[in-house]
């Protein structure tokens, strides 16, 4: 499936010259600041309440955050994430993209039990399914369906469901 982005078209110079037409720039500066305050910090409950808190993000109970994560600066209340879920060191998740004749904007719906290896993006409007596994390095260009395993660039299937439970029968 495709990602599920609104677009919204520009015109004179790109979308980025536009960026305080679309985003507040009080917003940005708030955001930026709570984001860097919280990837340098190694207190996981107290980034969960900082994103839930100052950022309008729905995140679950128990959900890790690791170190040096970057969030969308401009929309972080476009991003969910559900419970006991890890996204790994340094991982970007996008909500917004500032092209030359566009922008775009999508929701980021992470799901619960998800783990998200290190050096991943995630670009805007992809769903992550419940108890998905993305590899570390991944670029996650669309959907991840539940339970399934994948990685790469581009990002492809590396096990289903059903053959992820079969090896961890093993």
């Amino acid at each position: 499936m495709s990602r599920r982005t609104t677009r919204f078209p520009v015109e004179g110079a790109n979308s980025l010259w536009h960026v305080y037409k679309t985003v507040p720039f009080l917003k940005v500066v708030k955001n930026f600041a709570v984001i860097q305050l919280a990837r340098y910090s190694p207190f996981l409950g107290m980034k969960n309440w900082l994103y839930r808190t100052f950022l309008g993000m729905k995140v679950g109970d128990q959900t890790s955050f690791a170190l040096m994560v970057m969030l969308d600066v401009m929309f972080p209340e476009k991003i969910s994430v559900g419970r006991n879920t890890v996204i790994g060191y340094n991982t970007t998740i996008l909500a917004h993209e500032y092209l030359v004749k566009e922008y775009r904007l999508g929701d980021v719906e992470i799901g619960s039990e998800v783990m998200i290896g290190a050096n991943t993006t995630i670009l805007p409007g992809v769903s992550i399914g419940d108890g998905a596994i993305v590899s570390a390095g991944t670029l996650v260009h669309k959907d991840v369906a539940p339970g399934v395993f994948v990685g790469g660039n581009p990002m492809r299937v590396i096990y289903t469901k059903e053959e992820m439970a079969e090896r961890l029968k093993m």
